[in-house]
Parts: structure tokens; sequence; C-alpha cells
């Protein structure tokens, strides 16, 4: 019999996801106070690479149906030719999902766990899992590259799924 091909998720941290992206979420000084002092804004939270063959920068809205834990890894996907950054327009969490690439395909995949306020920005060409909001079914704005010539998407089906558990509740079970 094989064993579980168990991850747990880890807290979303910009040190952790520093290979596959970058974390968008408020610095802890804001860029400026705006709008007659009402209003802090963060500027240049995350650098976009989308111009390659003719793409652009487009704004998409993505509606997703909610994920639960276990989840089943069943497959990952990359683009190639443009980056892609999910912003939630709730304050639920999300499944981040990424792996290393080793020889064009993907490694050992590691799961994040969003906070409250906290999107990503995925590096080009970064392995990641589909869209998995946790709270209910999520909604995103997604800035990501349109158009252009090319292929802009690679799947990768595993030959076995991996079971991703909620680190928070993982080791209570477990010790109870």
């Amino acid at each position: 019999m094989t064993p579980a091909r168990i991850i747990e998720t880890q807290p979303l941290t910009s040190a952790a996801f520093a290979r596959f992206g970058q974390v968008i979420e408020l610095r802890d000084e804001a860029s400026a106070i705006i709008n007659q002092g009402l209003c802090e804004r963060h500027s240049d939270l995350a650098a976009f690479d989308v111009q390659d063959q003719g793409g652009r920068l487009g704004l998409s809205l993505f509606q997703s149906q909610r994920s639960h834990f276990p989840y089943q890894l069943e497959m990952v996907e990359r683009h190639p030719l443009g980056s892609q950054a999910f912003i939630p327009m709730s304050h639920e969490p999300f499944l981040v999902i990424v792996a290393p690439d080793e020889q064009s395909k993907p490694g050992e995949p590691l799961a994040f766990l969003t906070q409250a306020g906290q999107g990503i920005n995925l590096f080009k060409g970064s392995w990641h899992g589909v869209l998995t909001p946790l709270g209910g079914a999520g909604r995103f704005a997604v800035l990501d590259r349109i158009g252009g010539q090319g292929a802009n998407l690679e799947e990768h089906w595993f030959d076995e799924p991996f079971t991703i558990l909620d680190g928070r509740t993982a080791g209570v079970s477990a010790s109870a």
C-alpha cells in the first residue's frame, strides 16, 4: 500500500513564499497619506511581468466555489508567459498551493493559508494549485496576462493526489 501523501498548511509569509511570488498586503508604514488625511496608500506592492509576445496586463473578476479540508490536490498549473495576482474581495482565508520547478515538472508541493487581507502575485512560471477559497464562494480580482501569442497555460496531473490538511488543526486531532 502506498503511504499517504500528506501536506499541512503553513501561514503565508513573504519570506516563505519568496521563491514563488509576492504576498500582497499592507506594509507596516504607508507610502503616503491621501484623501484629506483619511486614507493610507500602500504603493507598488507587486511587480507584474506580462508583456511577453504581445500580452498585456488585464483585470478580471473570478468567482470560485468553496473548497474544504482535507483538500485533494490532483493537479497544478503554471503560466510561463506572465505573472498572476489574486486579490480576495472578502476577508475570508484561501489556500495557496505552490510547487518548485524541477526540470520543467513540479516538485513537492507546499500549502499556505492566507490571513484576512492577504493576496498573492505568482511569478511567471510558478507551479500553483487552482483557486481555493475556504470561507465560502470566493470572489477575486485577478491581474494577469491577457492576449498575445503563445500558450500561457501548462497543467501537470499527479499520478497520485496529495491530501492537504489544515495546519492550524492537524496536530490537535492527532494529540487528542
